[in-house]
């Protein structure tokens, strides 16, 4: 993980704004089938009736409450959510959902997106899933659309006007598998700090900010000689918005200590570094295969004020000062920077960088 002149980042003291997705950014979407016409929007999800706190399996408050509506809402409002879990899976074929039912609606209002999380059930076996009904944020949407595009993990979501639609992202949240699994014996260290390497670079490459322990998820599958480790980020909120570059390393949250202290008591520098060039160099494939695809998001993005220009700019000059390249002091917008990060890894690794697309 990289050095840097703090040891960890302070939390926010403002809440990010939203910000509206702009039609260059709704034209992306249309064309690549994320926005959809929706049955249901979040605005009509907000007219419940009563809410009733919602507690874990031992009693304990939970940052969510079930919410109750009006009896002749209900019937209309199931099936709709049953036709959007439809849209979100199985591209609207309502015909294999059928035994489905809306079980659980819950509501959150701690964090920016003030989400809906919608608990569908198999008539059949019981099954559970989950999917998340969100306020749009153009912001957000970048961060959903760059995970997509340059980590190892696919996303589902739609958007409609002002509603996003997330599929729910399965694992470990990072905060209980600190508590419960960083140092079960089953795990290999090397594997899981390995792991810990990439994510952090993955973060970093695309400014995806915030990842404290508990905005990401950790997915644990048991191999013939041991476990597998993935990390993912479950939370997109703050995509590219803050100026501090720690805020893009997860290794400096102090909620992340223990994870950090644990890749450097199992880890010799020039194999963090060889992980990390390999992950630099996966990212550049992954561009490179939807070349396109991120030229056109990377336009929008740059032409998108998701960002004050104060906090660009002094992002530009922490990462100038990083990679070593003044290129960077062109940046005017955070999609411009996100391009250079991959330009500096690029030469680096010698692999291809995205061409700068613009819409046809």
């Amino acid at each position: 993980m990289a050095d840097d002149e703090t040891t960890h980042v302070p939390a926010p003291t403002r809440r990010k704004p939203s910000f509206p997705i702009s039609p260059d950014l709704r034209g992306y979407l249309r064309r690549y089938r994320r926005e959809r016409e929706l049955p249901v929007t979040y605005e009509r999800l907000r007219a419940f009736q009563e809410v009733i706190p919602l507690t874990d399996d031992k009693g304990k408050p939970t940052l969510w409450d079930t919410v109750i509506y009006d009896n002749t809402e209900m019937p209309a409002l199931n099936e709709a959510l049953k036709q959007v879990y439809a849209l979100l899976k199985v591209d609207g074929d309502f015909s294999v959902v059928k035994h489905l039912y809306v079980d659980r609606v819950d509501f959150c209002t701690f964090g920016n997106s003030t989400p809906f999380r919608i608990r569908i059930v198999n008539a059949y076996n019981d099954n559970q899933d989950y999917f998340y009904v969100k306020k749009a944020d153009a912001s957000r949407v970048y961060g959903l659309e760059l995970e997509h595009l340059l980590s190892p993990n696919r996303l589902n979501f739609l958007t409609d006007g002002n509603t996003l639609v997330e599929e729910h992202v399965v694992g470990l949240p990072g905060d209980v598998f600190i508590d419960r699994w960083l140092n079960q014996k089953e795990l290999r260290p090397i594997r899981l700090a390995k792991e810990l390497v990439k994510f952090n670079e993955r973060c970093f490459v695309r400014l995806l900010g915030d990842m404290r322990s508990y905005n990401f998820v950790v997915l644990l599958t048991p191999d013939f000689d041991a476990w597998q480790v993935r990390i993912r980020a479950m939370d997109f909120d703050q995509q590219s918005f803050n100026g501090r570059k720690n805020f893009y390393l997860p290794q400096f949250f102090k909620e992340n200590a223990s994870l950090a202290l644990f890749c450097a008591k199992h880890l010799r520098a020039e194999t963090a570094k060889q992980y990390q060039r390999e992950e630099e160099t996966l990212m550049l494939q992954r561009a490179q295969l939807a070349s396109e695809r991120l030229g056109l998001l990377l336009h929008d993005m740059a032409a998108d004020p998701i960002a004050p220009i104060e906090k660009v700019h002094q992002l530009r000059e922490s990462l100038a000062d990083y990679y070593g390249r003044k290129d960077y002091l062109r940046c005017e917008s955070m999609g411009a920077l996100i391009r250079e990060n991959l330009e500096s890894i690029r030469r680096v690794t010698g692999r291809p960088i995205v061409p700068d697309l613009v819409p046809e």
